[in-house]
């Protein structure tokens, strides 16, 4: 039905982002496929290393789901920061990363644990990696003709801290900066440290100058607020009604402190 529908053709899963947009014309479509009623798109399971959650899970089962509580916390504690009950109840994982929108609380996640976006279309499947799949803003790698059916984030193993945080102006308003934070602890140190910006560009990013700054750092206040300081560098956040591309850097700068510190242990 997407083969035929091509450009013209929306997937609906939770309808937490299509349908607004909808709304307000900011999008439209000739055709619109739902995928609630394919259950193979739903449910979280292991293979070997990794962790898979079919694309249709709910953002309340990624939450409560055990498996990615153990083996995803850091995706477990993002997701509980999304919109609101009612939105963690229809959305899903799956719609969320296939809007890729800046704002948007998982793609960074996602891109800091290393996952990779399992697409299927007319073609069979293909595995895309979290860094090559958000293209532009609400743009991804994904085809006309493909639905994104699978995301697979490999199992982190003992000494990994994680913390996600980010600001916003109400309790249902998007983040205006979001950071998630993945760091490993080495002989009281920090050995390896993973940074992602939400809605510091077009794209979810990471931010690699700090990851450099923090490998073998100490993990201290100093230490990790010296290294917080290059949080927005290489980054394009843009102006809009609600602040400055310049108070995006600040919220930069201080969120990555702050997860960096929490992730670390040493808050």
């Amino acid at each position: 039905m997407l083969a035929e529908g091509g450009e013209e053709a929306k997937v609906l899963a939770g309808g937490q982002s299509l349908l607004p947009m909808l709304r307000l014309r900011l999008a439209r479509a000739e055709l619109v496929v739902d995928v609630n009623r394919v259950p193979q798109l739903r449910g979280v399971w292991e293979e070997a290393d990794s962790l898979v959650i079919g694309a249709m899970t709910t953002h309340h089962d990624v939450i409560h789901d055990e498996l990615v509580r153990r083996h995803a916390p850091l995706l477990a504690a993002a997701t509980e920061t999304v919109g609101d009950p009612a939105v963690r109840h229809r959305g899903t994982l799956g719609g969320s990363l296939a809007h890729a929108d800046p704002a948007g609380d998982l793609p960074p996640v996602v891109l800091v644990l290393n996952g990779e976006l399992v697409a299927e279309g007319p073609r069979g499947r293909r595995t895309i990696p979290a860094a090559e799949f958000f293209v532009d803003c609400l743009t991804t790698a994904l085809k006309p003709d493909e639905l994104l059916v699978e995301c697979r984030v490999p199992k982190l193993g003992e000494g990994w801290g994680f913390h996600y945080e980010k600001f916003r102006l109400s309790a249902q308003a998007p983040a205006l900066v979001g950071v998630a934070v993945a760091v490993r602890r080495e002989n009281g140190g920090i050995a390896e440290a993973r940074v992602g910006l939400t809605n510091m560009g077009a794209t979810p990013l990471r931010a690699a100058t700090v990851e450099v700054a923090l490998a073998g750092a100490d993990a201290t206040a100093e230490a990790v607020g010296r290294a917080a300081e290059a949080a927005a560098e290489g980054t394009s956040a843009m102006y809009d009604l609600s602040t400055s591309p310049e108070y995006r850097a600040h919220l930069a700068r201080v969120l990555t402190r702050r997860a960096v510190l929490a992730a670390a242990g040493s808050e």
